[in-house]
């Protein structure tokens, strides 16, 4: 586990934004944290640095919603629902293992579900409210690789 700490909204889509370009198809994101915690900070990050021009919104009620960039960017808020099953209804398997790269916000509650090859980045609010802990877990060696290099590129 490789551990980040923002200190404002801006750092947090940075930090995003710097990931994207080493995003490829089929990749996996998922964003755990408490309300608040900037899940959807980041996802907004990612879609900036992946070329997306419109506006990215939490998909809380429609629970997926898709953007044309660089790549396909899936973006998924699965908080509401009270099952995996209704992800899997959902037809998730076609996102996760598409074209796209696929992020998920409250994966923590689908977890059985999500690729056994993924990145997970729980985001955790300090003290001062603009102070965030990012926990990265990277799952595989190409994450691993690309954790890294996405890492000491900010540093």
């Amino acid at each position: 586990m490789f551990t980040v700490i923002s200190h404002s909204s801006e750092e947090t889509w940075e930090l995003a934004k710097r990931l994207a370009p080493m995003l490829s198809r089929g990749d996996v994101i998922n964003l755990c944290g408490d309300l608040g915690a900037g899940k959807t900070v980041f996802a907004k990050g990612l879609a900036d640095g992946l070329g997306i021009d419109e506006p990215v919104t939490s998909p809380t009620f429609t629970i997926v919603k898709e953007y044309q960039g660089n790549l396909p960017f899936y973006h998924f808020d699965v908080y509401r629902l009270s099952s995996p099953d209704e992800l899997e209804e959902l037809g998730a398997d076609e996102y996760f293992y598409g074209d796209g790269v696929t992020v998920i916000e409250w994966g923590d509650k689908v977890e059985e579900l999500l690729p056994d090859i993924r990145l997970e980045i729980k985001m955790i609010r300090l003290v001062d409210d603009d102070f965030r802990r990012l926990e990265v877990l990277p799952y595989g060696n190409e994450w691993e690789r690309k954790v890294k290099e996405w890492l000491v590129a900010g540093s």
